[in-house]
Formats: structure tokens, C-alpha cells, sequence
């Protein structure tokens, strides 16, 4: 009897704990997606990593750049031709003691990835890369200024940083470093179909960002196959709605980003208004950004590269069917038509 009893309570007390966490789960999305009373989650997808390969590819390509300028000489054998000793000639501009080498071609790489309005053409990724240009010129400067004091003090003087700029270790510091930054930047996406709306959010450093979207004010669902997306088997599911939200527009022209704020003043003499200049001009070149116009996905307002899209542009197509007008109207006239036979 005992027995009995005992194996007829464990279903029970398996049945109490599938609640409890079913409601923690819950409780966890509405504190996650902000959920209102009585809102239940029906799907949840984030980006697929794979759609930030270039990304990576990007931080790649930064640490081979500084792989050769730590090893130049593996750019020419005695067999080089004029391009490749100009190459050469190029990056050790400047020497060790002002790597200006490095930054022209460090630049450069910046100039046209902001320039190209890909994905990793982002205000970030270029502030990123703009630290990696002149990281080697802030730290060897110092040993500048050091010799400079040196010419005016009958002493030694010790550097502030006390090392050198060194290639290898910084490539490989600043590589992971981005790539740490693109899985954070990866991981800040976060969306959500639940049965009101569909949510956004967006969390990356200090920018927040949470969008809902009701299903009646859905006009069109878009689905985008790339050709790696269809080999890699991720989509972009884009929601397009009256008002535009889910695609981003840009205009033809030109803009310029970040620039730095210096401001000339009546007092400055003609090389320090020459200097600023030269600096604003540099900023300018650095950040200048063609636009052109077409309409691509916002991460932030689409379902940005997810694996599944299948299941999430059907549950889509379900959810607002649901909720349209269209639908509400003929549930109506159901109901006053089952009235009137009633009567």
C-alpha cells in the first residue's frame, strides 16, 4: 500500500517542479523583454554568429597588418622588384620612433571600410580602428618627448611609459580584443515574438534601445537570403510597417561622422592654425562616409541573420493574421450572423 501511495506522489511532486519553472522561465522573459500583464513569449531568436564573419575577418586582417610591419623584411628577397621595396620603403616611413608608415596604411583600411557601408562600417568599429591607427604614434611619442627633455637637462630622463610599441603583442591585444567586442556586439541583439507584439532590444555599451511592434500595424514580412546566408543557413526576417519601421534609408551624398572639436582662435599663429587644420582635415577624410540610396535591414528593428527563420516568419504570418482588422471584422460578422439565426 505504501508503495503504492509513494509511486502514485512522484508525478505530483514533478508536476509541482515543471511549474515552479515554468513560471521562474516566465518570469525571467518578462523582466527580460519587458513584457506587459498577461503577455506570453511564443518565440525568441538572436543573430547567428556566422553573420558577423567579416567581423572577424576585419580583426583578421588588423593583426596581419601588424604581423608584417613587425616582420617587414618578409615582403622582399633579393629577387624583389621596385613595387615591393616601395612597399617596403612605405612602412618603415617614419622608423621606429614614429611608425607613420603604419599609420597610412592603418588609415587607409579605415577610410574605405567606413567608406563601403557594410555592416562593419559601424561608428564603433571605426573608433576602434581609428585607436588602432594611432595607438603606436601615442606610445612612441613619448619616447620623443623624453628625448627631448634630455636636450635640455644635464641628467637621464626616464620615459612616462617606459616600452616601446611592439607589433606582435599588440596585434594580438587589439584582435582579441575586437573580437571580444563583435560577440558582445553579437549577444546585444535580442528578439522576441510574443502574443501581442513583436520586440526589439537592443543593448550594446552605453546604447539601450526596445522597440515593440503590435501585430495589426504589420504591412509586409521580408525575408533576405544572402548568398552565404543560404549556404550558412541563416536569414534576415524583416517586419515592414506604415510608418517605415525595419529598413533604413540613406540618401546620396556625403557626411562626416566624428570630428574632433577644435576651434581656431584669433590668437593662433599661422602654423598653429595650419596644424588644426591639418587635423580637421584628417578627421574629415577619416570618417567621411558615401551614401547611397537603398534600403537595408536595421539590426535593431528586424530579425538580423537568425537561424530558423522559416518557423519565425510563419509564426509572423500567423500572429497577424490574428490581430488584422481584417480578421477582427470577420469574427464580428460571424458573430452577429450565429445572433440573428439564433433569433
Amino acid at each position: 500500500m505504501s508503495e503504492d501511495a509513494e509511486a502514485t506522489e512522484e508525478p505530483e511532486v514533478q508536476s509541482d517542479s515543471d511549474e515552479i519553472s515554468a513560471s521562474d522561465k516566465q518570469e525571467g522573459m518578462k523582466s527580460r523583454f519587458k513584457l506587459i500583464e498577461g503577455e506570453e513569449v511564443l518565440l525568441t531568436k538572436q543573430p547567428s554568429g556566422v553573420g558577423f564573419l567579416n567581423m572577424y575577418v576585419l580583426g583578421l586582417l588588423v593583426f596581419g597588418v601588424h604581423i608584417i610591419f613587425w616582420k617587414p623584411d618578409m615582403l622582399i628577397s633579393e629577387d624583389s622588384g621596385g613595387v615591393a621595396k616601395a612597399i617596403v620603403w612605405l612602412m618603415e616611413l617614419g622608423g621606429s620612433a614614429l611608425p607613420f608608415g603604419f599609420v597610412i596604411v592603418m588609415g587607409t583600411i579605415t577610410w574605405f571600410n567606413r567608406m563601403l557601408n557594410t555592416s562593419t562600417s559601424g561608428r564603433w568599429v571605426t573608433v576602434w580602428l581609428l585607436v588602432a591607427t594611432l595607438l603606436p604614434v601615442l606610445i612612441q611619442i613619448d619616447g620623443l618627448i623624453a628625448l627631448i627633455r634630455e636636450l635640455f637637462s644635464d641628467s637621464d630622463v626616464d620615459r612616462f611609459l617606459g616600452f616601446d610599441y611592439n607589433f606582435l603583442i599588440a596585434g594580438i591585444a587589439l584582435s582579441v580584443s575586437f573580437w571580444g567586442l563583435v560577440f558582445y556586439y553579437q549577444r546585444s541583439f535580442d528578439y522576441a515574438i510574443t502574443s501581442n507584439a513583436v520586440i526589439f532590444k537592443h543593448a550594446f555599451l552605453l546604447s539601450r534601445a526596445h522597440r515593440r511592434i503590435l501585430f495589426d500595424r504589420i504591412s509586409e514580412v521580408q525575408v533576405e537570403r544572402t548568398p552565404s546566408g543560404t549556404i550558412m543557413g541563416y536569414a534576415t526576417v524583416t517586419i515592414l510597417t506604415d510608418s517605415g519601421v525595419g529598413i533604413v534609408e540613406e540618401s546620396v551624398g556625403g557626411s562626416v561622422g566624428i570630428s574632433p572639436n577644435v576651434s581656431s582662435n584669433d590668437n593662433d599663429g599661422n602654423v598653429e592654425k595650419a596644424g588644426k587644420s591639418i587635423i580637421r582635415s584628417f578627421f574629415a577624410l577619416l570618417f567621411y562616409q558615401r551614401t547611397v540610396r537603398t534600403v537595408r535591414p536595421d539590426p535593431k528593428h528586424c530579425f538580423y541573420k537568425i537561424r530558423g527563420w522559416e518557423d519565425t516568419k510563419t509564426l509572423l504570418n500567423e500572429m497577424h493574421n490574428k490581430h488584422s482588422q481584417s480578421t477582427k471584422l470577420d469574427n464580428l460578422a460571424d458573430i452577429l450572423t450565429q445572433q440573428e439565426g439564433q433569433d
